[in-house]
């Protein structure tokens, strides 16, 4: 079913996302505020925007709502491989795979820009500050993958929670996302879970160790952090590999 158009969505989260890796000059800003423009879709919460195996031929940008990239084994094991926020591109690029190799969706009802390959080649090759930032982008997405293994691979349960918790401010911080220590955290347990390769209930009290430590607050859908230093100290997280002070 094709998604539905909206003209009245902001563009900014893009453009703070990919102004704070590459200095936007203005014709670059408007080429993209028109590019996403008429691109601007809808989804519902739990919905595929892209399937495993699908054939893909443009970009999404995500304006607001959270989606995430998933794999699921034949057994129906679900692992969340990332979190995509509001400022973030999809799949910059992966056309030049042909078919993707995970799965898309939303989290969060969602509102995002579908740019057409020819569209976003367009827009890169008339503004050298959009290509070398979403260029950028793309490395730091593998930056972030890095870690992401390490982060399943060494660290503990409680400090992989505490390292997405980290992230997650960080990354919502860069596009105006954050209220002074605290971010919208709309995502299940389960979710969460799926990301940092525990079980709902191994979660659950991840969360409650970090609240009795008064590190965090959990309030229905608002995370607050009561203490960035301790917990980037439980987490052995620090904000390098984020890249977001105009580094590349």
């Amino acid at each position: 079913m094709p998604h539905r158009r909206d003209e009245g969505n902001s563009a900014q989260p893009a453009i703070r996302r990919l102004n704070a890796l590459r200095e936007l000059s203005d014709g670059g800003v408007a080429i993209l505020e028109n590019t996403i423009r008429d691109g601007i879709r809808h989804a519902a919460r739990d919905e595929d925007l892209i399937q495993e195996g699908d054939p893909i031929d443009g970009v999404r940008v995500l304006l607001s709502g959270w989606l995430c990239r998933y794999k699921v084994l034949e057994d129906g094991r679900r692992q969340i491989v990332s979190f995509v926020l509001p400022g973030d591109s999809c799949d910059a690029h992966a056309y030049w795979l042909g078919r993707i190799d995970h799965s898309i969706s939303a989290l969060t009802p969602a509102v995002y820009a579908e740019i057409s390959r020819a569209a976003f080649e367009a827009m890169l090759a008339n503004d050298k500050s959009i290509a070398e930032a979403f260029w950028c982008e793309t490395l730091i997405n593998a930056a972030v993958q890095r870690e992401w293994v390490i982060n399943l691979g060494r660290r503990s349960a409680l400090e992989r929670v505490a390292h997405l918790l980290c992230e997650l401010y960080e990354r919502l911080r860069i596009v105006g996302l954050v209220d002074g220590n605290s971010y919208d955290f709309p995502v299940t347990q389960t979710d969460a879970a799926d990301a940092v390769g525990l079980s709902g209930v191994h979660m659950n009290r991840m969360l409650q160790e970090l609240r009795g430590s008064d590190l965090i607050v959990l309030r229905g859908r608002t995370l607050t952090i009561n203490d960035h230093q301790t917990l980037k100290n439980t987490a052995l997280f620090s904000a390098d590999y984020l890249h977001c002070h105009r580094a590349c």
